[in-house]
């Protein structure tokens, strides 16, 4: 009777419960927002859950530069193609592929310049003495870079002395000049700076003698003077150049009159100073 009784408790101890645990089990939508069961793992032993795959994450695209195009020579229509400015892809004025090494052409040739030089000498012959001193400004002109020509004025002054073996034929004990001349040359740069010069020289020599009694006597004469010889020239600046020039005095000597042939000694050194005007 009691094991009935015992069976019968048990029974409706469990009719109780059943409801309850079906409620457990299943879960509304409200339920799943506030508590998710966690869920077991059902996969047999030794394998991992599935993993979501994922996607890669999209590379942002960067902007690319654009490409540098060299600028492209336009020449105006309204400059003439001798006046338009030097481009080096087109070194003669025509449209030629670009080469690298292009060298810019030369300057343009100044074909004007002022040449002046200063002259300085002193020569003696069978005791007798001349010393000279002088100064001839000139225009040159160059026919192509390395010849050059052009005419000039000269001015000198000369003193001429004699021994007193030649005074006692007649000779003035010194003559003094002062020379007034035109002349002519014409220039050849050789090897870099050395040049040869070659000049011709038509002088008025206005004299003045004195003998050894005090006595003084004037002169009016004409000279003719080739002179020819070698120089160096020494650049500085693009414009300004120095030269000194060693001549030969072709027509060196005196006369029966007791006369000089030329205004110049033997040899007639120079100092010349160049100046290009344009």
């Amino acid at each position: 009777m009691k094991r009935l009784l015992f069976s019968l408790m048990l029974g409706g101890t469990g009719l109780v419960l059943a409801p309850a645990a079906a409620r457990a089990q299943t879960t509304t939508p409200t339920d799943t927002v506030r508590t998710v069961k966690p869920q077991l793992n059902t996969a047999p032993p030794g394998s991992a859950p599935p993993r979501p795959r994922q996607q890669p994450a999209p590379v942002p695209n960067e902007p690319q530069p654009a490409p540098i195009t060299p600028p492209v020579y336009q020449p105006d229509p309204n400059v003439p193609a001798s006046n338009a400015p030097y481009d080096p892809n087109r070194p003669s004025g025509m449209d030629l592929p670009q080469r690298p090494g292009v060298a810019p052409p030369p300057p343009p040739l100044r074909k004007y310049f002022l040449y002046t030089n200063f002259g300085l000498g002193y020569s003696s012959y069978a005791g007798d003495g001349q010393f000279n001193a002088s100064i001839a400004p000139a225009i040159g002109y160059r026919v192509t870079e390395k010849f050059a020509i052009g005419p000039g004025i000269s001015y000198s002054y000369i003193n001429v002395s004699y021994s007193p073996y030649n005074q006692q034929f007649g000779y003035p004990k010194k003559i003094e000049y002062n020379n007034l001349g035109l002349k002519a040359f014409a220039q050849y740069m050789v090897y870099k700076q050395f040049f040869v010069h070659a000049e011709y020289e038509v002088t008025r020599l206005r004299g003045k003698a004195f003998d050894s009694f005090g006595n003084v006597y004037s002169s009016n004469t004409t000279a003719t003077t080739p002179l020819g010889g070698a120089g160096y020239r020494s650049q500085f600046g693009e414009r300004f150049a120095a030269d000194i020039v060693v001549l030969y005095n072709f027509n060196d000597g005196i006369d029966n009159q007791g006369n000089r042939k030329s205004p110049y000694g033997q040899p007639e050194i120079r100092f010349n100073f160049l100046f290009d005007l344009k």
